[in-house]
């Protein structure tokens, strides 16, 4: 059985207030992210990539890579109990799909180290934390997925895809752009914007007990950057919020 972890003792009147407006809205936004990527990988990957213009394929790819972002948030709201609090085996079934989809991550894997790096961030036990020797951007992030891939989660895709290419006939270049590029730049956007900017250690010291900080944008570019996710602090003191009331509670403080 699959257990989420409960939110720690401190958490103010804020939280009981904000998870009564979002019993059903929570199970809404994850089926309209899984329905909105299924639909429009399904449509990408049945174009004709050679009469795609330059300037109309960017916009493909990430538009797709939003969407991907999006089903591992809404795996990330499943591991804290918020995508379907009434039912948690629903709302684990919900996270296990949507890291499936993603890149097939295992769910129960990634729930224990997800909330091992919430009782324990920037340490040396912090499953999403550097090693002290990988600080820079991309020595971190190799260093943070090699934590997350298997040989035998490349081998699956390996397969997946080549079972996509020669048995259902769908070309390489749309299994390249729309499949398994926006599946990596989406990783990148998620370290970037949900570990890399809030854990990076300040110029005065990490602030403890939660070790993050908030990147405070426009509500707008802090949606498309990383479903609010750069409201960090807030997501460690509330982590039983859904990601898309953080702004509330950034402003409500």
């Amino acid at each position: 059985m699959i257990q989420v972890e409960q939110p720690p003792s401190h958490q103010s009147k804020l939280t009981p207030v904000v998870k009564s407006k979002s019993q059903f809205k929570g199970l809404f936004i994850a089926i309209v992210i899984v329905s909105v990527w299924v639909i429009s990988l399904s449509l990408l990957l049945s174009l004709d990539i050679s009469k795609l213009q330059f300037w109309m394929l960017v916009p493909s790819i990430l538009w797709q890579t939003f969407l991907y972002t999006g089903l591992f948030i809404t795996s990330h709201d499943a591991m804290h109990g918020v995508v379907f609090p009434q039912n948690s085996k629903i709302n684990h079934i919900i996270g296990t799909l949507t890291l499936s989809f993603y890149g097939l991550l295992p769910y129960k894997k990634l729930l224990k180290k997800h909330w091992l790096h919430h009782h324990n961030p920037a340490t040396q036990i912090d499953p999403d934390f550097h090693n002290g020797n990988y600080k820079n951007f991309f020595a971190w992030y190799l260093y943070f997925m090699k934590g997350y891939w298997s040989w035998g989660q490349i081998i699956a895709l390996t397969l997946i895809y080549n079972f996509a290419k020669y048995i259902l006939h769908i070309p390489s270049d749309n299994l390249s752009y729309f499949w398994v590029l926006p599946s990596l730049l989406s990783s990148l956007q998620l370290f970037y914007f949900g570990t890399f900017l809030p854990h990076s250690e300040p110029i005065g010291g990490y602030i403890h007990p939660h070790c993050a900080q908030t990147i405070n944008r426009p509500i707008w570019w802090s949606f498309i950057t990383c479903y609010h996710f750069g409201y960090h602090e807030e997501h460690h003191e509330y982590p039983h919020i859904p990601w898309w009331q953080l702004p509330e509670i950034y402003k409500a403080k």
